[in-house]
């Protein structure tokens, strides 16, 4: 089997190494070994190695020159009749590494009817041992030469089913992708996007039929009612970059939220968790904007999760601080609460899906994430590689209470 290291060797793209090589070869013969003893053996020898060198172009007149150029030395007499049969040697390679059917039968017959003729000059008793060494001269180039082009071509056939097959995975593999997320889409559409759309058509209904109840339920409708009108807008988003991500703005890495509109998004996240009457204070680093869609989806996700579990588990009265900024390459979330008058047993225990959905996020993109108790609260904190981001036109951070 021909190796690595052969194929390399006999490879198209270093034929003009081998030719180098070839002409180093020959010139240190003719130099050291086989003198030409004048000008005709010189110009024959010479002569002899132009054509072997253009049989990397021509390989059937090449072997059909050099041939002829041996019965020529025969005529006039030269002494180089060995370096001339080993150019025809390398024609004959050449010949059967580059041909194909007939241009090879073509080429081999022109060379046996010239190595006979030579065979022919020899004396009468020394004419079939000639013609046996010829046929050997001709015959192992000749074989070798196919042997190598077979090599060749197995090998590109074998490429070329490994890159078929690497194909066909690829695409099974997009398309059961797209499957899956078609999938995930109707499910989405018609579970989860009903049952919210029936819950805001609900509150809708419950804001108007209850006229002169307490504001206070009154803004809770209204929040719930906004929130759920968010929430939709947000599915049906999401259902179409699952359905096709290239046909939505922004392709595979499409975000919920705008670049420009993640500041205004973490206070949003934050205002929510207001309504149920903690006190939360941020601090927002205005060059969060610059960030790439990943990353700021990434930090909007980790403040909204963050929050959610601040309004749930955090004490009453309890006093919860958001900072978002980005500093030297790394953006930095943290979420601490104080624990209020009564810290509630549960929080970040585990129970759901909350701390490992965030722990994900934070790992795909390369960052730390920290979750655990602080003093009498809880404190979040997390640290993701962020590229450079452009400065913010507005102040870079700024703090809002509440």
């Amino acid at each position: 089997m021909l190796n690595g290291w052969t194929e390399r060797v006999f490879d198209d793209q270093v034929a003009a190494a081998r030719l180098v090589a070839l002409s180093v070869l020959a010139l240190g013969d003719l130099s050291l070994l086989h003198r030409p003893q004048g000008v005709a053996d010189w110009a024959l020898a010479l002569a002899g190695l132009a054509a072997c060198l253009a049989g990397v172009r021509a390989p059937t007149a090449a072997t059909a020159t050099v041939s002829w150029l041996l019965v020529v030395g025969d005529a006039i007499g030269t002494h180089v009749g060995i370096p001339i049969k080993a150019m025809v040697a390398v024609a004959l390679f050449e010949l059967a590494l580059r041909g194909r059917g007939r241009r090879i039968a073509v080429g081999a017959g022109v060379a046996a009817f010239f190595l006979t003729l030579h065979a022919m000059s020899a004396p009468s008793a020394e004419v079939l041992p000639t013609l046996y060494r010829l046929a050997i001269l001709a015959g192992v180039p000749l074989l070798f030469g196919a042997y190598v082009r077979l090599m060749r071509e197995n090998a590109r056939q074998a490429r070329e089913r490994a890159d078929a097959e690497e194909r066909r995975r690829r695409s099974e593999t997009l398309a059961a992708r797209a499957a899956e997320r078609t999938a995930i889409a109707r499910e989405l559409h018609d579970l989860v996007a009903h049952h919210v759309s029936s819950m805001v058509l609900r509150v809708g209904v419950a804001r108007h039929v209850l006229p002169a109840a307490d504001p206070r339920v009154a803004q809770v409708l209204d929040d719930l009612h906004a929130s759920g009108s968010t929430a939709l807008v947000d599915l049906r988003r999401l259902v179409a970059v699952l359905r096709d991500p290239a046909q939505v703005a922004g392709g595979p890495l499409f975000s919920l939220v705008d670049r420009a509109d993640l500041p205004r998004a973490l206070e949003e996240a934050a205002a929510r968790v207001r309504q149920t009457g903690l006190t939360v204070l941020t601090e927002i680093d205005q060059a969060v904007a610059g960030l790439d869609s990943v990353r700021g989806l990434t930090v909007l996700r980790l403040a909204q999760e963050g929050l959610a579990n601040e309004a749930k588990h955090a004490g009453e009265e309890a006093e919860v601080r958001m900072r978002v900024r980005v500093a030297q390459g790394t953006v930095l979330l943290e979420i601490v609460d104080d624990g209020g008058s009564a810290h509630r047993a549960g929080h970040g225990q585990g129970q759901g899906h909350g701390l490992i959905g965030m722990a994900e996020r934070v790992e795909l993109l390369g960052g730390r994430l920290e979750a655990g108790p602080a003093g009498h609260g809880w404190r979040l904190y997390a640290e993701l590689p962020a590229p450079d981001v452009p400065a913010a036109d507005e102040p870079a951070a700024r703090v809002v209470s509440a």
